[in-house]
């Protein structure tokens, strides 16, 4: 999935102009970098491509912690938009993201991620049982 079809997801899930969309996901990816380890940053880049991936990479990360308002008011302050409108997009980029890797990555980066996402990630299916 490259960039744009990226973004025409997000975009289709958060119902948001296509640049707005692209806006915040490069602020939630990027914000995104800042708060996984620099190891998880590149498994979930690796299975990006590489318009997709590069935002994830923090080459000044500081292993910034916090909760789900902080991240979405970083996310907001950087996309410069309502912080409302940030949570959205970042509930969409999750959403994009979730579809777009592997359940098991998916899984790693919410391992991650603090307590009060939980909100903004659906969770992820279990696979079905035999019985």
């Amino acid at each position: 999935m490259r960039f744009p079809l990226f973004v025409d997801a997000v975009a289709r899930r958060a119902e948001l102009p296509t640049d707005d969309a692209a806006t915040i996901s490069r602020a939630v990816l990027q914000t995104l970098a800042e708060r996984i380890t620099a190891d998880e940053s590149a498994d979930l880049a690796a299975q990006l491509p590489d318009d997709v991936g590069g935002y994830l990479s923090a080459p000044d990360r500081a292993g910034v912690t916090g909760a789900a308002v902080d991240f979405l008011y970083r996310v907001a302050e950087r996309a410069a938009v309502d912080p409302a409108v940030a949570e959205v997009g970042a509930r969409a980029v999750l959403a994009t993201l979730r579809e777009t890797v592997t359940v098991g990555e998916f899984q790693d980066l919410v391992a991650q991620l603090p307590r009060g996402f939980d909100a903004m990630v659906d969770p992820v299916p279990r696979p079905p049982y035999d019985v």
